[in-house]
């Protein structure tokens, strides 16, 4: 449970926002059907739903990114309609985005004000902006130099900058898309604490969130969305997460996690020894062995990801890998894939797929040649592992031509998982698999990288989610501060260990570790 303020024992009646009857269709798929919901002042009023159940969609119309195809807004009792986003802000209608929409080469600060910049006579006062974006995000329990270019922030730190964005706007109704989903624990519950804040100011909160003991914790009211339906609305009070999971998707969820036995042999696949990623990882030391799932935990900025992508030739490494117990050098990304070593990034949207490219080509861009014959490309033959990828990873499209920006968060990790598949890896290293993914899908991905490792594969987990690496990994390696600092497996798989460790921290004592 997220330690932070529960909601507070309050009779709000005060509707600042009515939607009747919404729906939305994008050319011939109805995406919402006559959603009705409120928003009071002063509350949480949360909103949840399986990755393709119309969320996102529904909070881009209340905020003026899409108009309604059916239905109508009113606030405080007035029927309204939003030209755009600028429109619905006027109104005191602001998004926190999911997608990170900030400018990458500018700095913090310059983002923050971006379009409203402050003043100092006929120039801009980068020494009021810079104060402005520091108070802004401390307040969001965040360290970040206001004068950091956000292209070398990670993710969770950009989600925080642009979270600090949004507040700075006058606001009645903040909507939060799924805020928290590249959070580290201690980001979460800063945050909590300033929506919590915010709404005893009397400002209405939309929430979006797959994190449902952190819905639990700080919503008032659950809506529910399956299929673009409105499915249950209930007072928080009335449910527990089980309850908001069997009505996401509709039936029981009762494990999450597969049954799985490791390899009772442990047979040395992947070992590395004194490797460093210059600035980020130091002297890492580890043995990946085939059939195992290896996690790798620790807090945002202890250089999991740094390390994988070093270790497969993303960034400028140096060190001793042995790979099925030949020494090793992965230059590039294309010398660790021919190996037989794939990497699916945590940035799946920026890096991992093609967004504005069909299905088709994201499935066989990085196996192509696997397609050519002659000097052309066997488009039917393309076409068949395409089917048979839809088939089994469960990729749910209404039609093959999609754009692969269309699919939903679940659906693109599917189909990214898929793509990496077609090139046989030996060893998958998996960056946050499950960000931003509804518990349905987690289900299955779940299931998919036990099967893998069933197979004789060998998985690598970087996960910020704890009970995720506990569930499904046979070890894991915490680091901190660039260096690996201990591992937990068997009976100290637990996340007090695991956090004593991240942190340096004795748990129980409250003392260095």
């Amino acid at each position: 449970m997220i330690a932070s303020p529960a909601p507070r024992e309050v009779s709000v009646t005060l509707s600042l926002l009515d939607a009747s009857g919404l729906s939305k269709t994008f050319g011939i798929i109805e995406v919402l059907k006559d959603i009705s919901l409120s928003v009071r002042a002063g509350e949480v009023h949360a909103i949840i739903g399986e990755n393709g159940a119309g969320k996102s969609t529904l909070m881009k119309i209340l905020a003026g990114n899409h108009q309604p195809t059916r239905g109508e807004l009113k606030i405080d009792g007035q029927q309204v309609s939003f030209s755009g986003p600028v429109d619905a802000e006027k109104h005191g209608i602001v998004l926190v985005h999911q997608e990170i929409l900030l400018a990458p080469d500018l700095t913090v600060a310059q983002n923050i004000y971006l379009g409203r910049e402050l003043g100092n006579g006929i120039a801009v006062d980068d020494r009021a902006m810079n104060e402005g974006a520091a108070k802004a995000i401390h307040d969001l329990g965040a360290d970040i130099d206001p004068n950091a270019i956000v292209s070398r922030l990670s993710i969770a730190q950009r989600q925080l900058v642009q979270i600090a964005r949004v507040l700075l706007v006058p606001h009645r109704i903040v909507i939060f898309d799924e805020p928290t989903a590249s959070l580290t624990p201690h980001e979460t519950e800063a945050l909590l604490k300033v929506i919590t804040d915010i709404r005893a100011k009397g400002v209405g909160v939309l929430y979006i969130s797959h994190r449902l003991p952190e819905v639990k914790e700080i919503a008032d009211r659950v809506t529910v969305l399956r299929d673009g339906r409105l499915v249950a609305s209930h007072d928080t009070s009335e449910l527990e997460p089980a309850d908001m999971a069997r009505l996401m998707v509709g039936r029981d969820v009762a494990k999450l996690y597969p049954d799985r036995h490791a390899a009772e042999v442990r047979e040395p696949v992947l070992q590395v020894t004194g490797f460093d990623v210059p600035g980020y990882a130091r002297d890492a030391a580890f043995t990946l062995n085939k059939g195992e799932i290896l996690g790798f935990a620790g807090l945002i900025g202890a250089g999991r990801t740094e390390l994988m992508e070093g270790l497969v030739g993303l960034r400028p490494a140096k060190g001793t890998v042995s790979f099925r117990g030949k020494p090793v050098a992965f230059t590039d990304v294309h010398s660790s894939l021919k190996a037989g070593v794939a990497y699916l990034s945590e940035d799946r949207k920026g890096k991992g797929l093609l967004l504005t490219k069909d299905l088709q080509v994201n499935l066989t861009l990085a196996s192509l040649g696997k397609f050519i014959r002659g000097l052309q490309i066997d488009r039917r033959k393309e076409s068949d592992a395409l089917d048979k990828a839809i088939r089994d990873f469960d990729i749910r499209t209404g039609t093959k031509t999609i754009l692969a920006g269309q699919l939903s968060g679940g659906n693109q990790q599917k189909l990214l998982l898929a793509k990496m598949m077609m090139l046989d890896p030996q060893v998958v290293i998996i960056d946050e698999p499950t960000r931003g993914i509804d518990i349905g899908n987690k289900e299955q991905i779940y299931k998919f990288i036990a099967a893998l490792a069933q197979e004789g594969r060998s998985i690598i987990v970087v996960s910020s989610e704890m009970p995720e690496l506990i569930g499904i990994c046979d070890r894991i390696l915490v680091m901190r501060g660039g260096r690996i600092v201990g591992e937990v497996q068997g009976e100290h798989m637990t996340e007090n260990e695991i956090v004593q460790l991240a942190t340096g921290v004795n748990v129980g004592s409250g003392e260095a570790a």
